[in-house]
């Protein structure tokens, strides 16, 4: 698989000229997968880092070579565990939700039963797969598809889940505009952690909406 991003090395002499500093300060380090800030700035740097290529074949793809969701629990798993992150007054089963209250970002609608709510995957597994993850193995694809360190799983209504299909910015935003800066922020930080290509149109749709968000 292509090789994923990590923070990089910090010399020596960098490191002891910070704790030289004492209390007049202290060095600030370049730390390329660090939270977009509110402004979209990071965002913005990190999309100028992404490669630029076509879309790439469907050839072999099916979402079973994506492998989720993984087990968390006895009769839970990571879709569990978004929805606890994601919903309010969360009504527990052992460690399975069974209720609580969940406003869908996608288009402000609000549900208090999980069966009607969904689990997207911010960047969709078939446009992963056309954009790197072809070329990796079924674990790192698994990996992804289960990635909670970065903002990829997001609970939404099921109705914008499945308009969104395997879209990318270009050809789908979501409904409520006012999470347009927020959906662009964590669209690019997970293809830029996971080294995932971006097509010319894509990358014109991400850089209007992180304009926007200036």
């Amino acid at each position: 698989m292509r090789t994923r991003s990590g923070p990089r090395p910090v010399a020596a002499a960098v490191l002891a000229a910070a704790l030289t500093l004492g209390t007049a300060g202290c060095m600030p380090v370049d730390e390329p997968e660090a939270t977009p800030s509110s402004t979209g700035g990071n965002a913005v740097e990190m999309l100028g880092q992404l490669t630029v290529a076509s879309a790439g074949s469907m050839k072999g793809y099916s979402r079973a070579r994506f492998p989720h969701w993984r087990d968390t629990g006895t009769n839970c798993d990571v879709r569990d565990t978004v929805l606890k992150r994601d919903g309010e007054n969360i009504k527990l089963s052992g460690c399975n939700v069974v209720g609580g209250r969940w406003e869908s970002a996608y288009d402000g609608r609000t549900f208090t039963d999980p069966s009607d709510v969904d689990i997207d995957h911010v960047v969709p597994l078939a446009n992963a797969w056309r954009s790197g993850a072809d070329e990796w193995d079924d674990t790192d694809r698994g990996d992804f598809a289960n990635d909670t360190n970065r903002p990829q799983l997001i609970a939404v209504s099921a109705t914008s889940n499945r308009s969104k299909g395997d879209q990318d910015p270009s050809q789908w935003k979501p409904a409520n505009r006012s999470y347009w800066c927020q959906y662009a922020e964590d669209w690019v930080t997970v293809k830029h952690h996971w080294r995932l290509t971006v097509t010319s149109a894509e990358k014109t749709a991400l850089t209007d909406m992180l304009e926007g968000c200036a």
